[in-house]
């Protein structure tokens, strides 16, 4: 069972019961960058790409390079979005609003799924079928510290398995010795139905159910845990989750809905990437289509989008 999970869950966080193969097989991302998959151990972290985008197009400090511009508003929660014929409103949880033409939403599918905002006139019927018709998966990366290694190490060894007869229970573990040499940090995946089981308890419980399965892996001999970090995204108000999948019964007729714009308010983010939903190249790519869907229709009128009968 473990080795049917790395192969599907442990991509997807859904188990292939519920998984689409549209979109899936073959998996576009593999198929057209490659099968190699490289750890990136950027100190910088992801937060790295954004700064580095954003300074493309956003006025930024010329002694510091830090982004100062005024357009750029944080640390503001977004709760309703009012449209007219004459523009959008959109007012935050602290009562600041703003006014605009247009606006892009560009919250997971997860979030969409929740009441944090609040559309007026509410969506269309369509629009909220679709959304409510994808997943938000939840893929959590659980990290623990150790005082030293007690795992193989070399070639060959930066993955192990966990096999339990109890489906992703604690069941992908990655070691990275080799690219953060003397952490002695340990990485285990879970996903789906478990991610959300732990989200609910304590750190500690989850730091006594991983070390009772490294137990049974290493030996009762191995040293305890120092530290867990225990992600919570689907506890997240503003994530719901980590990123959507397509289940079975989806196609491209709903993808082109979720995508699909409703009147002045345009959509964008990696659940309406084309080819890479759940990636960040994804999100980045989708990111650029929306924009571009967006300047057409301020620039040029070509404001409808073309959605394809369903497929049988």
């Amino acid at each position: 069972m473990v080795v049917d999970y790395y192969s599907y869950d442990y991509e997807f966080a859904e188990p292939p019961r519920v998984t689409s193969l549209q979109n899936t097989v073959p998996l576009p991302t593999f198929a057209r960058f490659g099968e190699s998959v490289y750890f990136v151990a950027d100190q910088r972290g992801y937060e790295s790409v954004v700064y580095h985008v954003a300074h493309q197009f956003l006025g930024t400090d010329k002694a510091s390079g830090a982004i100062n511009d005024p357009r750029l508003k944080l640390n503001k929660v977004v709760r309703h979005i009012s449209q007219s014929s004459n523009g959008v409103t959109v007012t935050t949880e602290d009562g600041s609003v703003y006014k605009a033409d247009y606006v892009m939403v560009s919250v997971s599918i997860g979030v969409l799924q929740t009441k944090l905002i609040k559309f007026e006139p509410d969506l269309p019927s369509w629009k909220i079928l679709a959304i409510y018709q994808f997943d938000m998966a939840v893929y959590t990366k659980i990290f623990l510290k150790f005082p030293y290694t007690f795992w193989p190490e070399g070639t060959g060894t930066e993955f192990f398995l966990y096999a339990s007869e109890r489906r992703g229970y604690y069941p992908v573990w990655q070691q990275f010795e080799k690219q953060y040499p003397g952490a002695n940090v340990l990485l285990v995946t879970v996903t789906d139905e478990e991610s959300r089981r732990i989200e609910q308890q304590s750190d500690e419980e989850t730091k006594a159910e991983a070390m009772e399965v490294l137990k049974k892996m290493f030996g009762p001999n191995i040293p305890d845990a120092t530290d867990i970090l225990v992600p919570r995204w689907w506890s997240d108000r503003f994530y719901k989750g980590t990123f959507s999948n397509w289940p079975i019964g989806v196609n491209r007729y709903e993808y082109d809905q979720i995508r699909a714009p409703v009147g002045r308010i345009y959509f964008t983010g990696e659940h309406t990437s084309e080819h890479y939903n759940g990636y960040v190249h994804g999100a980045y790519l989708a990111g650029i289509d929306s924009a571009n869907m967006m300047i057409k229709c301020i620039k040029n009128g070509f404001c409808k989008v073309q959605i394809k009968d369903k497929d049988s």
